[in-house]
């Protein structure tokens, strides 16, 4: 009977994992570039009371005889599906339409990855980020020009006073990995770093090398769905009410087998 007080325990461990995932998701249903998280789980080791193919007389056993020992997280995984593009018509921000993140450069010098494209100018004219990270390459926009617009292909131009045709001030670059899940997002700020999981960043010109296109005066919002984390929440609030009921079934089983047994 102990068995199942451990096991439905660490399925109540389990599930307030899972709830934890699922209200982050909620809570930043309107961030802009996030990715979902989704929890997964594992069946604990097994109790083997009598092994599959054990020898009886002349025979074996069909089938064996065990116990499971609960459940646990295994992993956390971040769902890069494209969310949806919202037009802002500020020529700074950009969306990216598929693969790909933006790259800036951290105060420690360090690189980060990013689908969050609502950009800024610095002081100097630079495109940073709202936390004021330089969005790499380093791009700077004079401080008179006007009509500042954010190509498919990621080129910048601008209408500098004194001349008739757009100039290119320079051109955005898109890093990829074969396994964006793996990045990590310990940072926060919408950034990622890259991990030994995720491999090596390959840096392409948008709409190239299976890097997507961008979309300048529009935002990605989150992939979040609203609806969809609602039914996650709602199932794990019960599969959490069904393994605490559980629990109290076992306790009141002990408790009768100790009644029977007390002189």
């Amino acid at each position: 009977m102990m068995r199942a007080l451990y096991s439905a325990a660490s399925g109540m461990i389990a599930q307030q994992y899972n709830m934890d995932t699922i209200s982050n998701n909620l809570a930043n249903v309107d961030t802009t570039g996030f990715r979902r998280n989704v929890a997964r789980f594992q069946d604990l080791v097994y109790q083997q009371l009598q092994a599959p193919g054990a020898p009886v007389g002349a025979s074996v056993v069909p089938v064996g005889q065990d116990v499971g020992l609960g459940v646990r997280v295994s992993d956390s995984e971040k769902i890069f599906t494209q969310g949806s593009l919202i037009q802002t018509n500020n020529p700074l921000d950009v969306a990216i339409q598929g693969n790909g993140f933006f790259q800036v450069t951290k105060p420690d010098g360090t690189t980060a990855y990013t689908r969050d494209g609502s950009f800024k100018v610095d002081a100097n004219g630079a495109i940073v980020t709202a936390a004021g990270y330089f969005v790499q390459p380093q791009i700077t926009i004079p401080q008179n020009a006007t009509q500042v617009q954010v190509g498919p292909d990621g080129t910048v131009t601008a209408l500098i006073p004194g001349s008739t045709q757009p100039q290119l001030l320079g051109q955005l670059q898109l890093a990829n990995f074969v396994n964006p899940a793996g990045l990590s997002p310990v940072d926060g700020g919408n950034l990622y770093t890259e991990t030994a999981a995720s491999g090596a960043p390959v840096v392409s010109q948008p709409g190239l090398n299976g890097a997507g296109s961008l979309q300048g005066g529009f935002l990605e919002n989150s992939n979040v769905q609203v609806v969809q984390e609602i039914v996650n929440m709602i199932v794990a609030q019960r599969a959490f009410e069904a393994n605490s009921k559980t629990i109290s079934a076992a306790d009141q089983m002990i408790q009768t087998a100790v009644n029977m047994y007390t002189p």
